[in-house]
């Protein structure tokens, strides 16, 4: 699809494509399919060995077919992930689409529906149980073959093209990176730092580095997949709604609610949907083995961050860089240290929290702003609340109940 783009820009006068594949998704073929057929300028196609299912659907929607000795096309049956055939809705999409293509083309529509359903029989083509395999002699014989040849450089000259420049389209810089970030183990790490960001901003005031590095793992992760054509609309709205769910639950109900629940649910949902070409909730052209694979990429992304969370904090105080920008020693009172500037003593005294306290955030006591901490309870924002001790500039505060 990008070559026939570059082919358009660069304003060829021919493009050739070399197939050799054994076919991919229907889907997939069907958007090259419509691509080829709405291109203004010749298509030859050179099936090097093999054309089968999306092969030959593509192959059919070219100008000319050449093919190399021993190659062949056809065997265009939809089949599901574990090899069985998909059910009659799909066989017959591709009959029809089959169908279609050829008549575009100028080929016998009969003998492409053929290549889809063992149940057509044409007389002195193919019998009833058998679906159309060509060889290059049979496709030539019925007029799915221009001719035989054994290169690119043979089938131009066979096909009365002189003086021509060929040049050959690679992948891009960008297309490389973008299947790079398709890899599910990478997949897996960027959901790690996605979750672990967001639950790191959410244990601290304002807005810092974990959020970034969430915003920026979640990009990395969702336009890769988007730009392939995996990544839905809807399934990116499904994770948006999961992750401010799971920010209404820490934020205003802590604790594990409904919120919660649907929210996690949501996120990790969304996030296997990604990966997958499944149409909706429709995952019956799906392998069972890319299900597998994306679901344990997520899973293995969201254990594997609260492992972070919970052991690589612990190793992170024990390694050398840690201790550096880290103040690691003891100041005693008894050796006359003391972080408290205050001249009085705010124990006792009562406020409102200025921010949300999810542990830590900011109070209002006396007109005056302090950073303060609670014991692990969370306090909305004005809440009254009063100070319980003075740890150094911090002030640790509870939540003064309606009672009192």
């Amino acid at each position: 699809m990008l070559g026939l783009e570059k082919a358009k820009v660069d304003e060829v006068d021919l493009v050739v494509i070399e197939m050799d594949t054994y076919g991919g998704l229907v889907t997939d073929a069907k958007d090259i399919v419509e691509m080829l057929l709405d291109f203004d300028k010749p298509v030859y196609v050179f099936i090097n060995k093999d054309a089968a299912s999306a092969g030959a659907l593509i192959s059919i929607a070219c100008d000319s077919i050449y093919m190399s000795p021993g190659a062949s096309i056809g065997a265009a049956t939809v089949v599901m992930g574990e090899g069985e055939a998909a059910p009659d809705k799909y066989q017959s999409y591709m009959r029809s689409t089959m169908r279609s293509t050829a008549e575009e083309k100028g080929r016998d529509p009969a003998i492409a529906e053929a290549m889809v359903d063992e149940r057509i029989e044409i007389e002195g083509v193919t019998k009833e149980g058998e679906v159309i395999t060509f060889t290059t002699s049979e496709a030539i014989k019925h007029g799915f073959c221009e001719g035989e040849v054994n290169s690119i450089e043979e089938m131009l000259d066979k096909a009365g093209i002189q003086n021509y420049k060929v040049e050959n389209f690679t992948i891009g810089v960008v297309e490389k990176i973008i299947a790079f970030f398709l890899n599910p183990f990478l997949s897996g790490i960027l959901i790690m730092i996605i979750v672990g960001g967001i639950w790191f901003e959410l244990q601290s005031p304002g807005i810092g580095f974990p959020i970034f590095a969430s915003i920026l793992a979640a990009i990395l992760y969702f336009i890769p997949y988007y730009l392939n054509g995996l990544a839905a609309n809807w399934e990116l709205i499904m994770f948006a709604v999961g992750i401010i769910l799971i920010g209404i639950e820490l934020v205003a109900f802590p604790g594990f609610g409904i919120f919660g629940i649907t929210g996690i649910s949501l996120t990790i949902t969304a996030l296997i949907l990604v990966m997958l070409a499944n149409d909706v909730f429709d995952f019956t052209l799906v392998p069972l083995g890319e299900i597998v694979m994306a679901t344990a990429s997520t899973l293995a992304g969201f254990i594997g961050s609260f492992l972070l969370l919970i052991f690589g904090g612990i190793q992170l105080t024990n390694t050398r860089l840690f201790k550096r920008v880290a103040l690691i020693g003891v100041q005693d009172r008894a050796e006359g240290y003391t972080a408290i500037f205050r001249d009085n003593s705010l124990m006792g005294l009562k406020g409102i929290a200025q921010t949300v306290l999810r542990p830590s955030g900011r109070v209002i006591i006396e007109s005056e702003v302090y950073d303060a901490y609670t014991r692990g309870e969370f306090i909305m924002e004005d809440e009254e609340i009063e100070v319980i001790s003075e740890e150094g500039t911090t002030l640790l505060v509870k939540k003064v109940s309606e009672k009192s």
